[in-house]
């Protein structure tokens, strides 16, 4: 995928790598109509779930879903596995997920029920206060250009 944002240029990208908890959902479960909105992204480009699985639900939410599973242990795993999907946009809101956050093409930070970690807010291009908007601004690329553009 990709968007040309005005005096901020083009922002290309081949995966959109989330992080579970806090971000997706929480304590560990995500709501249907955010995997809705997982499936309409995945038909665009790859959809990555990078998750230490906390809460023990990683496979049985996304069961069925047209998305990757990476099990990670570490912000620093998360990041080198988030390298093997370059170019990538992010979406997190942890100390685990700067490194990923720092290296993407455009970043995303939210600031849902779980709170948000200030290095993770950041290393963000956009903050949002629930996943459903940073989706959506993927889904309208208009949305997009008009929190970017300069």
């Amino acid at each position: 995928m990709e968007v040309d944002v005005p005096g901020h240029g083009r922002i290309e990208f081949n995966a959109i790598l989330f992080d579970l908890n806090g971000t997706l959902g929480v304590e560990g479960r995500v709501p249907e109509d955010v995997k809705g909105l997982l499936t309409r992204l995945a038909s665009r480009c790859t959809v990555v779930i990078l998750s230490a699985d906390t809460f023990g639900t990683l496979e049985e939410e996304f069961k069925g879903l047209p998305v990757r599973i990476e099990r990670v242990s570490s912000g620093a795993e998360k990041a080198e596995i988030a390298e093997g999907y370059r170019p990538y946009v992010a979406i997190g809101n942890g100390n685990n997920d700067v490194a990923m956050l720092e290296k993407a093409e455009l970043a995303f930070c939210v600031i849902g029920k779980e709170g948000a970690a200030v290095d993770a807010l950041l290393a963000s291009d956009v903050v949002v206060t629930d996943v459903r908007d940073a989706m959506e601004m993927l889904l309208d690329e208009k949305k997009l250009i008009a929190t970017l553009r300069r």
